[in-house]
């Protein structure tokens, strides 16, 4: 778990970076394909989400199996 929280945070953030990248970018010439551009740009968010969902079940999965356990406040304090 260790690791593989820091990868889905890089990968969260790599897809991030990715769709940033699509929204900025024009052709050489100056001309912007809008519909390829909003096509890779859309994708790269539909990852960023994906991933955060996977994080999230993956982190609910392994506190319900115990491989983690939550810590911080105590119960009534």
């Amino acid at each position: 778990m260790e690791i593989l929280v820091p990868i889905a945070f890089l990968a969260i953030l790599a897809s991030l970076a990715a769709a940033l990248i699509f929204m900025l970018r024009t052709n050489p010439n100056g001309a912007i394909d809008e519909t390829v551009r909003a096509k890779r740009m859309a994708r790269a968010l539909a990852f960023r989400v994906g991933f955060s969902v996977l994080l999230f079940l993956l982190v609910l999965l392994a506190w319900s199996m115990g491989w983690i356990e939550p810590t911080g406040i105590a119960q009534g304090q």
